[in-house]
């Protein structure tokens, strides 16, 4: 698409131009209008014959491409997103508890340690304060509360505050402790042997989740950081640092929370590939971008 604002029906013969099949023009104009043509963009980049290139990108299409391809595998990813966000939550909440319960009982006389250096890193310390504590957290309703009700407090409780703080800043929370032991008591309540292999796993799983968040596609999704081996891949099938891998560690976290809802997890998944993985192009993404060849209920 050019620099220059394109009225539909530009949008439309432009696409044509480049080889799309499109057979109900009144709907893809709908699809247009509803969607926008720059967001469906991501989602027909891989029909083009020069995908996954990005340099001297063509925007040819290979023969045979389908506009509802593209559109089918919009509404694929758009379903997939938030199906995850609902998952991840489950598991955000049962790390976030996990971690609570630990290292409270461990330090019962200390409900404020995630300032207490000699539990967390200073480090951790001086940067939650300066741009999360102050800023973010102690506007939050509840914590504003208890320091209307305990105006000498600095902090409130780790229960309040670990409630209202990102999946992220959590993390790094968790990295921050100072205790190997206790690292690895949390990882495996999780379900994990290793800390080294829950932290991949729970940096995975923060991306993905905030690639959800914000509506990135993810049916080519590719991990920051590869995934370490463990037994969320029991064996190494091609491919497998993309959408597939990084489902796989979100349905081993989440046995750690629900047995029956990692089970909801693997059929949603393929009930979604069923509903729009219903022509060979668009199933072909799946398969090979995904990796989601590999997936069964």
């Amino acid at each position: 698409m050019s620099n220059k604002a394109l009225k539909v029906e530009e949008q439309i013969a432009l696409l044509r131009g480049r080889g799309m099949v499109i057979e109900d023009e009144k709907k893809a104009k709908e699809e247009l209008l509803d969607i926008g043509y720059y967001r469906l963009g991501y989602c027909w980049f891989p029909f083009e014959e020069t995908y996954p290139c990005l340099e001297n990108r063509t925007h040819k299409f290979r023969v045979g491409t389908n506009f509802n391809d593209a559109v089918k595998l919009y509404y694929f990813d758009f379903d997939l997103r938030n199906l995850l966000i609902k998952y991840i939550s489950r598991i955000e909440i049962k790390f976030k508890t996990t971690l609570t319960y630990i290292v409270s009982n461990e330090y019962p006389n200390s409900p404020t340690w995630f300032v207490d250096p000699s539990v967390v890193e200073q480090s951790f310390i001086k940067s939650f304060d300066e741009t999360i504590y102050t800023t973010k957290l102690r506007r939050k309703s509840p914590i504003a509360r208890h320091h209307k009700k305990y105006p000498n407090d600095k902090y409130a409780p780790v229960w309040k505050v670990i409630e209202y703080m990102t999946l992220g800043a959590t993390i790094t929370l968790y990295r921050a402790l100072r205790s190997p032991e206790m690292q690895k008591q949390v990882a495996n309540e999780m379900g994990l042997k290793y800390s080294k292999v829950f932290k991949n796993y729970i940096d995975l799983v923060k991306d993905l989740r905030n690639c959800c968040a914000h509506g990135n596609v993810i049916f080519d999704f590719r991990p920051s950081d590869s995934i370490r081996s463990g037994p969320a891949i029991s064996h190494f099938p091609d491919g497998w640092q993309n959408l597939y891998g990084a489902l796989r560690v979100i349905l081993y976290l989440l046995g750690s929370v629900s047995k029956k809802r990692q089970g909801d997890l693997r059929k949603e998944v393929l009930d979604l590939m069923n509903k729009y993985g219903t022509t060979t192009e668009v199933r072909r993404v799946l398969d090979e971008e995904s990796g989601l060849k590999h997936w069964k209920a």
